[in-house]
């Protein structure tokens, strides 16, 4: 079976959701598919350097192959003339492309060309579907709708979502595409020596290290976890927060948050790190007694699936689709997107290392089980092959 992945970007700077298909390509490699990567040498919206990687030809990696192409001429929309030719070209030399994203050039004009080409195709949202994220440039994507992106869904093969509550909440605009609900995966945590991270960050040893991990940006809720770590501060509760994320997307809100937590009680208790990456990133997760991400709206929250592989309990809103599975594996705790539920779920978990203690290890169980790229890959290539017998 030969697949094609198909994805604007791989690069950090659009977090993992756009990452997951560097998990998932050689996973199933392993399982014998072969795998081709589509994607562009984008790097971001405001003003940063393409990829520094080859252009237009394939490179071999942990068995699969991978192609750049440049992003031109509309950089800003992460589009690709020469992806196209290629696709056009080639097409017919695979079973079915996975093609990543909605509502983005690249992505809608490679659904039309599998479409004229007779390549079947999913499509996987990437939480763009969700309600919330629609009423950004809302009439544009209604337009966007009509014009390109219904046809597009219809005509797929399937519409894969990353979590149950993401298929329940996403809009269809009448499309009736078959559902395929497989989540993302995560890697294991190398074990490495982390106790080092305290002392290099500067964070004490005899207090719980809260961790958030994710990209700076509204929807992750950090207007409510501010005033609640506040609030824990004037209860006595003893923390140190870890803040490490960027988002080169929107440096102004990047700046407004630092400035915020400059300017409060939380200044002598938390660590700003920015974005983080290898071994700090992973010894940040080993050292982490707890990680919260609040968010308004997550179609999975692969940073949530990462600190549960890495056994720290989870403190998440419900608006993190996989709240349930969290809920249901007693691997965290559960609240609304409200400042006082935060406070008190985070004052339950700070107050309770013992109990930390246990979800971690549920987390950790759990995520081993169900967010391992083997077990998802298996799932995908059940997934591929049901459809390519229709």
């Amino acid at each position: 079976m030969r697949i094609l992945q198909i994805v604007p970007s791989i690069s950090l700077i659009y977090g993992g959701p756009s990452q997951m298909v560097l998990g998932l390509a050689p996973a199933l490699a392993k399982e014998g598919i072969k795998v081709t990567i589509l994607t562009t040498d984008s790097n971001g919206d405001a003003g940063q350097k393409p990829l520094d990687v080859p252009l237009n030809r394939p490179i071999q990696q942990d068995g699969y192959e991978i192609i750049y192409f440049r992003c031109a001429p509309f950089r800003r929309y992460k589009f690709s003339l020469d992806l196209l030719k290629w696709l056009k070209s080639h097409a017919n030399e695979f079973d079915l492309a996975h093609i990543h994203a909605l509502f983005s050039p690249i992505s809608s004009a490679a659904a039309m060309v599998c479409r004229q080409k007779k390549l079947p195709y999913i499509l996987r949202p990437l939480g763009t579907l969700d309600p919330a994220d629609l009423q950004k440039k809302k009439q544009l994507k209604k337009l966007y709708v009509e014009l390109i992106e219904r046809r597009n869904l219809a005509d797929a093969a399937a519409i894969h979502f990353t979590s149950e509550q993401e298929a329940k909440i996403s809009a269809r605009f009448g499309v009736n595409t078959k559902d395929l609900v497989i989540p993302l995966g995560v890697k294991p945590t190398q074990k490495i020596q982390s106790s080092a991270v305290r002392s290099q960050l500067d964070i004490p040893e005899n207090v719980p290290l809260v961790l958030f991990m994710s990209r700076i940006d509204p929807k992750k809720g950090l207007n409510l976890l501010i005033p609640a770590l506040e609030k824990l501060l004037a209860n006595d509760c003893k923390f140190h927060f870890v803040l490490a994320g960027t988002n080169p997307q929107d440096p102004d809100y990047e700046q407004k948050i630092n400035s915020q937590i400059e300017n409060s009680s939380l200044r002598s208790h938390t660590t700003i790190t920015g974005f983080v990456s290898g071994e700090l990133k992973a010894c940040l997760l080993q050292a982490a007694d707890l990680f919260v991400l609040p968010s308004y709206y997550e179609n999975f929250g692969i940073a949530v699936a990462e600190a549960m592989v890495a056994g720290i309990p989870v403190v998440i809103s419900d608006q993190v689709h996989i709240w349930q599975q969290v809920s249901d594996s007693d691997s965290g705790w559960v609240g609304q997107t409200d400042v006082s539920a935060l406070f008190e779920l985070l004052q339950q978990a700070l107050q309770n290392p013992a109990e930390c203690q246990r979800r971690g290890m549920n987390a950790q169980k759990y995520a081993l089980e169900h967010f391992s790229w083997d077990a998802i890959a298996r799932q995908m290539i059940q997934a591929y092959q049901q459809i390519l017998k229709k």
